[in-house]
């Protein structure tokens, strides 16, 4: 994160996305948010009668990357702890969302033998939002700005490009003039 703490924009690419941990979703969150913990999500396990919460961390290594924008591509692939990322983000209002609506799966399981030659993957709990009580189960988690796979990155570097000139207006120094000719340039190339 600190080679990235001086940028302008950001774009995470969780097109292939196809899982992970809750833990490392609220590492990494934790250097998109600033100030307080913030609750990002619960995993509700039913075995156990037991709900366990995730939060941003007070804590990090680094610099953190606040008050700029943020795009997280998606595709229909994009699942499990990639889309409780990217819900995370969508909700809290951090990132914008770019691509296709994601897989859908948001409860936890485990495989279950029911046979020699026959497994079942069974829930055993169920992800809960703070914001919306609700999780991307069977449905996904719906873009901000609609794309094909294929054509997400090219939007959301349109979007984080369009909102760099935006954010610099009017130059104040000739290093920031550089940037937005930069900017513009780029924007220019990319149609």
């Amino acid at each position: 994160m600190n080679l990235i703490a001086h940028t302008n924009a950001l774009i995470i690419d969780l097109r292939q996305c196809q899982g992970g941990n809750p833990g490392m979703v609220a590492l990494i969150s934790s250097y998109l948010f600033a100030g307080e913990p913030i609750h990002l999500n619960s995993l509700y396990w039913r075995e156990e009668d037991f709900t366990q919460q995730y939060w941003t961390l007070p804590y990090v290594p680094g610099q953190r990357f606040v008050d700029k924008p943020v795009y997280v591509l998606t595709s229909s692939g994009t699942f499990s702890a990639g889309e409780e990322f990217a819900y995370n983000l969508q909700t809290r209002q951090r990132a914008t969302l770019v691509g296709e609506t994601t897989g859908g799966g948001a409860h936890p399981g485990s495989p279950y033998r029911l046979h020699p030659h026959f497994e079942a993957f069974i829930p055993v709990g169920r992800a809960i939002n703070p914001i919306t009580n609700e999780n991307w189960e069977g449905c996904g988690v719906a873009p901000d700005v609609a794309a094909t796979q294929e054509e997400a990155l090219t939007v959301a570097y349109r979007l984080a490009l369009e909102s760099i000139i935006e954010s610099i207006g009017k130059p104040a120094s000739p290093p920031v003039a550089r940037l937005l000719h930069e900017a513009q340039t780029a924007l220019a190339d990319s149609s």
